[in-house]
């Protein structure tokens, strides 16, 4: 789905929650550097972008989407964490880290890849630079699993994934495995799933 194609879409469903299908790895699009963003441009219709995006982040139960994963094709990504009882949600747009520093290693997952979790080394600190929802430049400093999930996202936007940081051995190991689910993953489409019951 290009960038018009959504649009159309969202303003087709009045602006209703829309769960939108998440692309899965082996779609070109997840390995295409996205466009860079005019804030002017798409500042009217950003508002129903952002809220499909939550809505269909929330749904798969996921902390980070970007866009290029809902099929558009833009620097635009999404970040919801929670820290003790707060409850922070980043929007980054045209976003570029500009300090990195630290090591951390651990699981990490994707939403493009569903229920598949491999150990990744990141950098445990990051500064991020952005445009945010309203416009303006934001300069955000994160560490630990949140500094984590802002690489992850800024690389999707670089059409990086993160089975890309396994040694070429484990990369050689998993490619009959994720051959098979990819298969699998082709057929999930959020956006007919029904709702979960908790």
């Amino acid at each position: 789905m290009g960038v018009k194609d959504a649009f159309l879409y969202a303003y087709i469903n009045g602006g209703q929650m829309a769960v939108l299908r998440i692309l899965k790895y082996g779609d070109k699009l997840l390995r295409k550097k996205t466009k860079q963003v005019s804030y002017q441009e798409i500042k009217n219709k950003l508002p129903l972008i952002l809220k499909d995006m939550y809505d269909t982040m929330e749904f798969a139960n996921g902390i980070g989407l970007s866009a290029n994963q809902v099929g558009l094709d833009m620097q635009l990504a999404i970040i919801s964490y929670k820290e003790n009882t707060k409850h922070y949600n980043f929007v980054i747009i045209n976003p570029v880290i500009v300090s990195l520093d630290g090591e951390i290693y651990g699981d990490e997952g994707c939403l493009s890849f569903p229920g598949f979790f491999i150990k990744v080394k990141r950098y445990e600190n990051v500064v991020v630079r952005a445009i945010n929802e309203n416009g303006l430049p934001v300069e955000i400093k994160a560490t630990g699993l949140l500094a984590r999930a802002f690489q992850h996202e800024i690389d999707h936007l670089n059409g990086v994934l993160f089975i890309d940081y396994l040694p070429l051995r484990l990369k050689l190991r998993y490619m009959p495995v994720l051959a098979k689910l990819k298969r699998q993953w082709k057929k999930i489409d959020e956006s007919k799933m029904e709702p979960r019951v908790i």
